[in-house]
């Protein structure tokens, strides 16, 4: 990425849905730009359409309308393979619901974007264990999902969208399902890691504290973003 291009930039950006005969536009005539190392804070009423907005940012649903770029490439001019090449490559996900694979470990679960990107085990391996490590779970490598606390699980969450160095991480309500106590310790690691690796942050939350924390924080109201 040159310096100065956007991360992440959508321009225009409409989306409906429809419901029985009627059609709802949820975004409408949006527009975002995510600097490097930004942390955005988008907050609303719930079924504002916060989430679709996510999933258009991320690639995952395609907007009727408008442009969405990562690194200035047209994110839905690209083929499904190679848009999920470069999801792989540019974005880390995290939501409420931590979706780890149950069969798996925490390390295996951190591991896998890695080994989808370049089937490289050892270095997949080494770097999930120093996420791991570094967000406070390298005693628990060898756990499943269901031997963890609701904390770990998250925790092990945002390793495994941090594991191929994205240039952003889109998170929805990341500490919506969390204790308070846990949800501080999850916001800040978030902070941490934005600060040491560059990461920008987008992340969806009802949460005024942790909204509070981000550099920039808008409001979705009528389809459209506008400063919270």
């Amino acid at each position: 990425m040159s310096d100065g291009q956007a991360t992440i930039e959508a321009r225009a950006v409409g989306r409906g849905f429809r419901e029985g005969a009627a059609r709802v536009q949820v975004l409408h005539d949006l527009d975002l730009v995510v600097a490097p190392g930004e942390r955005i804070a988008i907050v609303g009423a719930s079924g504002s359409g916060k989430s679709t907005l996510l999933h258009v940012l991320g690639g995952l649903d395609r907007p009727d309308e408008g442009r969405v770029t990562w690194a200035g490439q047209d994110v839905f001019a690209m083929t499904e393979p190679a848009r999920a090449r470069a999801r792989n490559r540019m974005l880390g996900f995290v939501y409420q619901f931590h979706h780890l694979l149950a069969e798996f470990s925490a390390l295996e679960n951190v591991a896998m974007p890695l080994l989808i990107r370049d089937g490289d085990r050892r270095r997949a391996t080494e770097r999930s264990t120093m996420l791991l490590e570094r967000v406070g779970l390298g005693h628990r490598l060898a756990h499943r999902p269901a031997e963890l606390s609701g904390g770990e699980r998250q925790r092990v969450a945002i390793a495994r969208a941090l594991a191929g160095s994205p240039a952003a991480l889109l998170a929805d309500e990341p500490t919506g399902n969390l204790d308070p106590g846990t949800a501080e310790v999850v916001q800040a690691l978030l902070l941490e890691l934005n600060a040491e690796t560059g990461t920008a942050l987008v992340v969806v939350t009802h949460d005024a504290g942790l909204a509070a924390r981000m550099t920039r924080r808008l409001r979705l109201v009528d389809g459209r973003l506008q400063p919270a």
